[in-house]
């Protein structure tokens, strides 16, 4: 690799130069040129076929290298779609013209994820080149992650046969630091919310009917509180029945990542802590549920006083799931509990915008192992198995409908500052990522030839 580091930084350069954000209609040209400059790398890496595969959405990039059927198969997958750039003015450099500051690469995408899954198309190149590939490979990179995915399930479907595998590589998700490596055991699931009170069917004067009439703000602020209790837990009937508890063994397990109270309050300028009692603070976003508003708007809002009785109150709604929550029971639940919080004088409307299912892989499969025993080699320690808060709602579409496993084995980090101004990405862990992603491969066969 060490020849290629030039030369694969500027590849990868080439691609976060194409501004693929695949909310924005206007990128539409963008999104097909990221797809055959993919398409074009993969082929020149290595791959014996790769195309451009249209969906009902953006296309995905389809490539594979088959050894020998009887050799186990890796499906690699990623996104070459990333979030709107704005606001621009907060960029310290162009968002689509990468440049490397500090020892990190900035621009949309460095990390998230273009920079991530292009780790294995170079790990992939090296094997290739090496002679060194010791399973067959396919890749699936998709264009609509970032707005939830919503063609990929049905290109699933339609492509079972040719997306067959043993186990899906992701590399889409971060690690504790550099000097302590980590592996994503878990995502939490997502049922998000959209709720709307109403009370008299127009704005109102607050002097003349303040007293006497339901102010639909007050009575949203009401049901929102109501929602929770003191111990921060979720009041919604049925909520926790599906919950699993983590083993004491488990939890044990995942206490070996560090973490420092101070430091996490410092990092978000908060007094303190709060969430469900009886958990620490990363048991609380990474093995339990969690309900937050994530918007909420009524009345007037610009400068300067109006005084006046809104005839709606709206808000956001977010509920992050753990393994076997089902986002559908979850919805359902909170549209029959939340209209019942309301009081006289005001209706209720409850819409589910989206959601998805949490996911969870076991610290004992063999891909886990090959993946621990990978990280260990070039980093020089176990990693600590990680729950992450976060949710990746096709991976759970994946075990669904294709019926195989998933290992994060991510390499990003958490002040990346993906989704936001100035995303970067540490060139030490790019090239780490490409240095690691092979010994994977060749312990994952060693595992599953012993099996």
């Amino acid at each position: 690799m060490e020849a290629n580091r030039e030369r694969f930084l500027e590849e990868l350069f080439g691609l976060i130069r194409i501004p693929s954000v695949s909310a924005d209609p206007e990128r539409k040209e963008a999104m097909m040129r990221a797809t055959e400059y993919l398409r074009d790398n993969l082929l020149a890496s290595g791959a014996d076929r790769a195309e451009v595969i249209p969906t009902q959405g953006h296309p995905v990039v389809y490539a594979e290298k088959i050894l020998d059927p009887a050799l186990p198969t890796v499906l690699v997958y990623g996104h070459y779609d990333v979030q709107p750039a704005e606001p621009l003015e907060l960029w310290e450099s162009d968002p689509f013209e990468p440049v490397v500051r500090d020892g990190k690469i900035y621009a949309r995408g460095a990390d998230d994820d273009k920079g991530q899954m292009f780790m294995h198309v170079k790990a992939f190149e090296a094997m290739v080149r090496t002679g060194t590939l010791p399973c067959n490979v396919k890749f699936m990179i998709e264009g609509e992650e970032e707005i939830g995915s919503p063609s990929l399930k049905q290109f699933c479907l339609d492509h079972r046969e040719k997306l067959a595998a043993d186990v899906i590589l992701i590399s889409d998700t971060t690690m504790i630091a550099p000097d302590i490596p980590s592996i994503t055991v878990g995502l939490r699931g997502l049922a998000y919310m959209e709720v709307e009170v109403t009370g008299p069917n127009r704005d109102l004067h607050s002097g003349l009917y303040g007293g006497a009439v339901m102010n639909p703000a007050n009575a949203l602020a009401k049901m929102i509180a109501a929602l929770t209790d003191d111990d921060h837990r979720i009041t919604i009937p049925g909520f926790y029945d599906d919950v699993l508890e983590v083993s004491p063994e488990e939890r044990a397990e995942m206490a070996r990542a560090p973490f420092d109270p101070e430091a996490f309050r410092k990092s978000i300028g908060i007094p303190e802590e709060v969430g469900e009692k009886g958990y620490t603070t990363p048991e609380r976003v990474g093995i339990r549920p969690s309900l937050d508003v994530n918007g909420i708007w009524s009345g007037y809002t610009g400068e300067g006083a109006k005084t006046v009785l809104p005839a709606k109150a709206h808000a956001k709604i977010s509920m992050r799931l753990v393994p076997n929550q089902r986002s559908e029971k979850i919805a359902r639940l909170f549209t029959e509990h939340f209209p019942t919080l309301a009081p006289k004088g005001v209706t209720v409307e409850v819409k589910y915008l989206h959601g998805g299912e949490g996911y969870v892989s076991p610290i004992t499969s063999v891909e886990y192992r090959a993946a621990a025993r990978a990280i260990e080699t070039t980093f020089g320690k176990p990693p600590v198995p990680v729950r992450s808060g976060g949710s990746i709602p096709i991976v759970a579409v994946f075990e669904e409908v294709l019926g195989i496993k998933s290992i994060l084995m991510g390499f990003g980090l958490d002040d990346d500052a993906i989704h936001s101004p100035n995303e970067n990405f540490p060139l030490f862990n790019f090239y780490k990522g490409i240095e690691t992603i092979p010994w994977f491969y060749h312990y994952y066969r060693e595992m599953k030839v012993e099996k």
